[in-house]
């Protein structure tokens, strides 16, 4: 009799665990493929950048976060991919390579390990390596410049960009600014976030209220920016895209 009550005392214990592990991780439903502008970046954070192409911030499950802090990240899991993790995904803030997995640590930590409810993603070689993929099929880079959005000192008007977007994926993006300054009428391009579905298909990104990253987006932050974030960019008012420092 005792065993048996000690049995039963296990299992319920195990399911309350579990109900409160899958309360934690929350199910998810959509994945965000998110580039940042290094140059905007860099000129809140106050760093320097060498590249002139959208990189890669993150793949971004719509619900959760941190869902497992007991499935660490483990550089030597992703080591073949570094190469292309270091041109693709770099740590802007953090460029030394002694520092080189802090932003990538960061990414698995929060985001990674709730994505891994998918087989697709389950585990930190495939969750990397699937960002990487997305990232290189989507090449937002190259759908810009086709509608001639690149770079500049000029500004843009802001359907201009979203429909450059629109046009190529037929999915609406959401796009991200530094509000303007008091006074302007100006925002900065920061951060672009392209939607897909849990069978990796293209889909629109929602721009609800209800979306937390209509506000401060994941904080920019990998744990050490002060930065108050980007904003859904102001549909009325113009875009500043800016070069490269040196470039133009």
């Amino acid at each position: 009799m005792r065993s048996f009550t000690l049995v039963l005392l296990l299992c319920l214990g195990y399911g309350h665990l579990t109900t409160s592990y899958k309360h934690f991780m929350q199910v998810w439903s959509k994945l965000i493929v998110t580039h940042h502008w290094p140059q905007t970046f860099c000129s809140m954070e106050h760093c320097n950048t060498h590249f002139d192409y959208w990189t890669l911030h993150g793949l971004w499950p719509d619900k959760g976060g941190t869902c497992n802090t007991s499935w660490h990240f483990n550089a030597s899991q992703i080591e073949d991919l570094m190469p292309e993790m270091k041109k693709w995904w770099p740590d802007l803030l953090h460029p030394d390579p002694s520092n080189s997995t802090v932003f990538w640590k960061h990414e698995w930590q929060k985001h990674g390990t709730c994505a891994v409810q998918s087989e697709a993603l389950d585990s930190e070689h495939k969750y990397f390596s699937k960002a990487l993929e997305l990232y290189h099929k989507l090449d937002l880079d190259g759908v810009l410049r086709k509608s001639n959005i690149v770079p500049s000192e000029k500004f843009y008007n802001f359907d201009d960009i979203e429909e450059a977007i629109h046009g190529f994926y037929n999915v609406k993006p959401k796009i991200q600014c530094i509000p303007p300054k008091p006074g302007e009428n100006v925002q900065t391009l920061g951060q672009i976030e392209i939607c897909f579905n849990k069978d990796f298909q293209l889909i629109d990104c929602q721009k609800s209220e209800l979306d937390n990253r209509n506000q401060h987006n994941d904080n920019l932050t990998y744990g050490f920016y002060g930065s108050t974030g980007y904003m859904v960019c102001q549909e009325n008012k113009e875009v500043y895209y800016p070069p490269l420092m040196g470039k133009y």
